[in-house]
C-alpha cells in the first residue's frame, strides 16, 4: 500500500473566483483573502527573508491593497504566526491521513508512511516550510514560542498515536515523549539544512534517516528494563 498523501492547494487562483451577482458570500470571500494572503506572504518571506518582508510587499504579492492585508492582520508578525498555524494543521493532516487511511497497516510501515507523507508536505509547500522552520526564527519571541509549540504539537501527536498501538501490542512504547519530540526535533534540524543547502537534493530523500531514527528509538525503548 502505497504512503503517499496528495494534498490540494485551497487557495483558489484570484481570477477563478466569481464576482458580482455571483460573488460568495462575505464570510467566504474573507476567509479566500485570508488564505491569499497567507500564500503570499509565505512567498515573500521564503524570497525576501522575514526582515526585509513588508505588508506592502505582501499585499502586492496576493493582488491586493495593503488596507485589505490590515484586516486580516495587525502586522507581519500577526501574520507569520497565522501561518504557522496553517502549516501545522497541513502537517498533523497529512499524518492524520495516513492514520485514517491505513489502520489495518502494520505501526512501523504506518510510522514509514507517516514520514514520507510529512516530508511530502514540505516539498508540496516549500515556502510554507522554509517560512516555519526557518525564516520565523527571526520574528521574535511570540513566533519562537508558537514554532516551538508546532513542533511539540506533532511530538504529541506521535506520541499519542503510538501509545494507542503499544496498548493494542502492535508497538512497543516510547519511553518518553521527550522520545517523540527528539524524532521530530531531528527531521526538523535536517529539513532546515536541506532547504538552506539544498542537500539532500530532495527533502523526500530525508524519509530513511528519520525512520531509522525512529526505529532506533524505538528498539531502544523495547530493550530498555522496565522503571522500578
Amino acid at each position: 500500500m502505497s504512503g503517499e498523501v496528495h494534498l490540494t492547494r485551497t487557495v483558489p487562483d484570484r481570477d477563478t473566483v466569481p464576482r458580482g451577482r455571483h460573488a460568495p458570500p462575505l464570510e467566504v470571500r474573507l476567509q479566500l483573502q485570508r488564505q491569499r494572503l497567507a500564500e503570499a506572504a509565505a512567498s515573500v518571506f521564503a524570497r525576501t527573508g522575514y526582515a526585509d518582508a513588508t505588508a506592502e510587499a505582501i499585499a502586492r504579492e496576493a493582488g491586493m491593497s495593503k488596507a485589505t492585508f490590515y484586516e486580516h492582520f495587525a502586522n507581519k508578525e500577526d501574520c507569520i504566526l497565522a501561518l504557522s498555524d496553517r502549516a501545522t494543521a497541513l502537517l498533523i493532516g497529512a499524518m492524520q491521513g495516513v492514520r485514517d487511511s491505513q489502520s489495518d497497516v502494520a505501526p512501523m510501515e504506518r510510522y514509514k508512511h507517516s514520514i514520507t507523507a510529512l516530508l511530502g508536505v514540505m516539498e508540496q509547500y516549500p515556502d510554507y516550510a522554509q517560512t516555519l522552520l526557518i525564516e520565523i526564527i527571526g520574528a521574535g519571541r511570540p513566533a519562537m514560542e508558537r514554532r516551538d509549540s508546532v513542533f511539540a504539537a506533532i511530538a504529541g501527536y506521535i506520541d499519542a498515536r503510538n501509545a494507542e498501538d503499544a496498548e493494542a501490542g502492535l508497538a512497543p512504547r516510547l519511553a518518553s515523549p521527550d522520545d517523540a519530540l527528539a524524532v521530530v526535533g531531528a527531521t526538523v534540524e535536517l529539513a532546515s539544512r536541506q532547504i538552506r543547502t539544498g542537500v539532500p537534493d530532495n527533502i523526500a530523500d530525508l524519509a530513511p534517516v528519520i525512520e531509522r531514527l525512529l526505529r532506533g528509538v524505538l528498539i531502544a525503548a523495547e530493550s530498555a528494563p522496565a522503571a522500578v
